[in-house]
């Protein structure tokens, strides 16, 4: 142990051992005159004076780039102003141009512009671009087919109205198919959501027994097209514009709800004094409005014998007095039957109010729009306090009347028996031309081709006077009516001639409409009427219903060549022998499928709007301030 001690004692101690490292010299500061991209390789000191020079070297540099970017935007500035000057040395020409040009150089100068326009437009496109305008000029006249209280409160009904009546439950339980194969086999035509079904018969309808049994006196058996389609439709309370021709059983389809709500109304609550109507339907002229009421009258009457309450009614025309209708408005009334002026009167006299009114139907709807009576529509639903089903219904309503009509309907049906304004086929037209010299003369013969009755018509008030005169003297017993005639004459004539009293009745326009004379066999049509409407309804009165008739009318220079196209067209419509005069005319308005275009205004087949002489008519008479009508309704008071 000694030893081990001293031998580490002896051993020396040992040294710690050291690395050397190379000493890092420390880098210069930066040079403050150094220019800041200088390259790296560059020395670290650089003497004053070259220093300058790389300074001005490097700075000359960017001096030259400078310039070359200025002299790039000095030129684009010039190319700038060189533009704006020579834009206004082109104002400046035309503007001299302008102060050298006189108006009529420049009216000349739009009239080549437009005739090059023109030049290159075919003339289907200037007819359809002209049409287009005088329609939409005609539409812009046109205000919304509503009450004054509706159109300023903006009130809109979109409910249709709501009815008791429902079809019997094997007819609903129809397929849609067997449905549309009865109107095709009546040739009817619908439109609109939720049409009811046709029925084919009256019992189906659900009719009192006793009007069941006044239908069958009236050897009434089965509903005629217009009838099958348009009861059930106004039954059910729904909005209609019904169109059949003349003598098809309109008045019928439109007479049957009214009495049959107001029965209705009755049993639920008799009427009292000062109450009423449920229901109006306005007529065109007196002598229209005077047979629909005393029609009312007849199943009314029948209905109270079978046991059923009164139901009464109020004539609103005239010409009568309406002290003769004061035991009726003592005791209220059901319905009312009036031409526009008359029932105005009553209304803004307060006679009787149409707080309880639900029902209101058009007849010769066409004709209660039309310029002479549209105001009179207006005002008078203005009295109207709540919602009521409206029905339209005309043999003649043209497409544009349509559309401006469903504007005071709800959710309509369209019923539609043939096309608008055509002629009953159970009618042979038969056209003779006619030197207006020799008319009178022929008109005798033309007497021998049926047994009376026989119905003459002329448009002018004055020839229906030298007719007549003629016939007297020629030992005829005629009778005359148009409207300066005095109620009482008017009605004279009406109840001789119906009875068969007078064999001949010379009449104006104002007989053409809705007059129902059954056993008129033969129409003669002394002067052609000018609007093709008129025709249609004047040889209607005739062939109506089932029964057949012939309709004779005369023509002659004198007569206007778009009437005679018209009269043309209706022809071969109907299937009817075309003299060859009127074939030999020549139709400009003719489609490229050699088909005529026809009249959106009035549907006259042989015209279009630019020449439309129902569209002249209504314009004379606005600028006339001719209002209601005129002779051919005679409705006005």
């Amino acid at each position: 142990m000694a030893d081990t001690v001293q031998d580490q004692q002896e051993q020396p101690a040992q040294q710690p051992t050291y690395t050397r490292r190379r000493r890092t010299p420390t880098p210069p500061p930066p040079d403050p005159y150094a220019i800041l991209d200088e390259d790296e390789s560059a020395p670290l000191y650089v003497p004053l004076k070259q220093r300058r020079a790389q300074l001005v070297s490097k700075l000359a540099a960017k001096g030259t780039g400078g310039a070359a970017a200025a002299a790039e935007k000095r030129k684009r500035e010039e190319l700038e102003e060189e533009e704006k000057e020579r834009e206004r040395d082109e104002e400046e020409a035309r503007r001299k141009k302008r102060e050298a040009q006189t108006l009529l150089m420049e009216a000349q100068e739009v009239k080549r512009q437009k005739a090059i326009e023109e030049s290159a437009k075919t003339e289907q496109q200037k007819r359809e671009e002209e049409e287009a305008k005088i329609l939409a000029a005609q539409e812009a006249t046109r205000k919304k087919l509503a009450g004054a209280e509706e159109v300023a409160k903006g009130i809109v009904y979109t409910e249709r109205m709501k009815a008791t009546w429902r079809p019997p439950h094997y007819i609903r339980g129809k397929s849609e198919e067997e449905l549309e194969a009865i109107r095709d086999k009546f040739h009817i035509l619908v439109s609109g959501d939720d049409i009811p079904p046709p029925i084919p018969n009256f019992r189906d309808m659900k009719l009192p027994k006793p009007l069941l049994e006044y239908l069958k006196k009236k050897k009434i058996s089965a509903p005629t097209p217009i009838q099958l389609q348009g009861l059930p439709v106004a039954f059910s309370g729904r909005d209609m514009i019904g169109i059949a021709f003349t003598g098809s059983g309109k008045t019928l389809a439109f007479s049957l709800p009214l009495l049959m709500l107001a029965l209705e109304e009755e049993k639920r609550l008799p009427f009292m004094q000062g109450e009423g109507p449920v229901g109006i339907i306005m007529c065109p002229s007196r002598e229209l409005a005077r047979q629909t009421f005393e029609g009312l009258n007849e199943m009314a009457r029948c209905l109270e014998q079978g046991g059923y309450p009164q139901v009464r009614s109020l004539l609103c025309i005239g010409g009568i007095s309406m002290a003769e209708q004061g035991q009726t408005l003592a005791n209220g009334f059901h319905m009312v039957v009036a031409t526009p002026g008359r029932l105005q009167d009553m209304l803004e006299k307060r006679k009787f109010t149409l707080n309880q009114c639900k029902y209101l139907c058009m007849d010769e709807a066409d004709r209660m729009i039309d310029m002479g009576f549209e105001e009179d529509v207006r005002n008078i639903l203005s009295f109207f306090k709540h919602q009521r089903q409206t029905l339209l219904f005309s043999a003649t309503m043209p497409k544009r009347i349509q559309d401006f009509a469903q504007s005071a309907l709800v959710q309509p049906i369209l019923v539609n028996v043939g096309r608008a304004g055509a002629a009953s086929l159970n009618i042979i037209q038969e056209v003779e031309y006619v030197k207006q010299e020799a008319k009178m003369v022929y008109l005798l013969e033309c007497l021998q081709k049926t047994a009376p009755p026989v119905i003459i018509f002329s448009d002018n008030k004055n020839e229906v006077d030298d007719i007549q005169e003629y016939l007297l003297l020629k030992g005829v017993e005629a009778v005359a009516i148009h409207g300066s005639k005095t109620q009482e004459e008017r009605e004279y004539a009406i109840k001789s001639f119906k009875s068969g009293k007078k064999d001949v009745m010379v009449a104006s326009g104002v007989a053409s409409k809705g007059l129902d004379f059954s056993e008129i066999q033969h129409v003669i049509n002394f002067t052609m009427p000018k609007e093709i409407e008129d025709y249609t309804h004047q040889i209607g009165r005739t062939g109506r219903g089932d029964k057949t008739g012939i309709a004779t009318t005369f023509i002659n220079m004198q007569t206007p060549e778009q009437t005679l196209l018209d009269l043309k067209y209706l022809l071969m419509e109907a299937k009817q022998k075309v003299p060859p005069f009127l074939l030999s005319i020549e139709d400009p308005n003719v489609g490229a499928d050699g088909k005529p275009i026809g009249c959106t205004n009035c549907g006259g087949l042989g015209h279009t709007i630019r020449n439309c002489p129902k569209l002249e008519e209504n314009q004379r008479r606005t600028m006339a301030g001719i209002g209601r009508g005129g002779d051919s309704g005679g409705g006005g008071w």
